[in-house]
């Protein structure tokens, strides 16, 4: 990113509800309780994880990535939502846009990974359970995740490279409060069919993967459940993946809506897309914390202020 030489591009103007920008700081309220939710939850779970020796298990150990994942989401995205929705700042400098939406991009492509490996976790748990810790191992659990990292960059880090080779004439506002791909190149007035296929290749290579592959586990998972005797532990068995699977909803469920309306809603009202791109940025990293929480004991509050070692798992 630092060899990026933005000077003759002018500035994009941020956008939040137009029509409604005497009600942005009213507005903004509801967004700092949403991020609020999102940072206190997700650090929580870091936190318990790291402090409770029993849940350095590979499930919680790819929990925590999930939750650094949506920090880091919310980290790339909070910064000029408050400058619009507080300040009326709407301004955002054409290398800053593409920073942004790099980080962004990572971080969502960094949940889509993690989310694999967690269905993967729960294929192994449920299929070998003897064997399950020395086949995740923590070597095995880290080179995991600096893949998944490399995986992000490697793919994502040619966007801002095409958009750069992109003319920007008189069109700079962008459809929402921080910088999206597809947002971003359909201001261009050159021809960016190459942006656009490069997007759509992305899309399907990972996010259409990774979700492909979470559906074959969880089909071979149901097939080993209902190869299980007793009812009762077919029940046990399938309720660990309860918290994972709402968890694959929250982020599939809303990116897809997002890139179906981007490249098919042109006559969707705006106030749809800018919505769905709150909805797909933010209810994620809310809701995670919140499921996961709520399903698994480890992951209460309260056991940071009891003496007792957690020793729970899912319920």
């Amino acid at each position: 990113m630092v060899f990026f030489n933005g000077s003759s591009y002018r500035p994009f103007l941020l956008s939040g509800f137009p029509g409604l920008e005497d009600s942005h700081p009213v507005i903004s309220i509801l967004f700092c309780v949403l991020y609020l939710i999102a940072l206190i939850g997700n650090i929580t779970i870091l936190v318990v994880i790291k402090v409770e020796e029993s849940l350095h298990t590979p499930m919680y150990l790819f929990l925590s990535m999930l939750a650094a994942s949506d920090l880091g989401l919310c980290a790339a995205t909070l910064p000029t939502l408050l400058k619009l929705f507080w300040f009326n700042v709407r301004e955002i400098d054409f290398d800053a846009c593409l920073i942004q939406m790099f980080f962004i991009h990572v971080f969502s492509l960094m949940e889509s990974g993690i989310l694999l490996t967690m269905a993967f976790d729960r294929y192994v748990a449920i299929s070998n359970p003897l064997r399950y810790t020395m086949i995740l191992t923590n070597s095995t659990i880290a080179k995991i995740g600096v893949g998944l990292l490399l995986r992000a960059v490697a793919v994502i880090l040619p966007g801002p490279f095409l958009i750069k080779r992109l003319t920007f004439c008189k069109a700079n506002v962008l459809s929402h409060s921080y910088c999206l791909h597809p947002d971003i190149i359909k201001l261009s007035c050159s021809d960016h069919r190459i942006n656009s296929i490069y997007g759509l290749i992305i899309i399907l290579i990972t996010f259409g993967m990774d979700s492909v592959l979470i559906l074959l586990s969880y089909l071979k998972i149901l097939i080993t459940v209902l190869g299980i005797a007793s009812q009762e532990e077919r029940f046990k068995a399938l309720n660990t993946c309860v918290s994972h699977i709402c968890a694959v909803l929250l982020v599939y469920v809303p990116m897809l809506g997002v890139s179906i309306i981007h490249r098919f809603g042109k006559h969707v009202p705006p106030v749809v897309h800018i919505i769905m791109g709150y909805i797909y940025l933010l209810i994620p990293p809310v809701l995670n914390p919140v499921v996961y929480c709520v399903k698994t004991q480890a992951i209460r509050v309260l056991h940071l202020l009891r003496p007792t070692k957690i020793s729970s798992t899912i319920s």
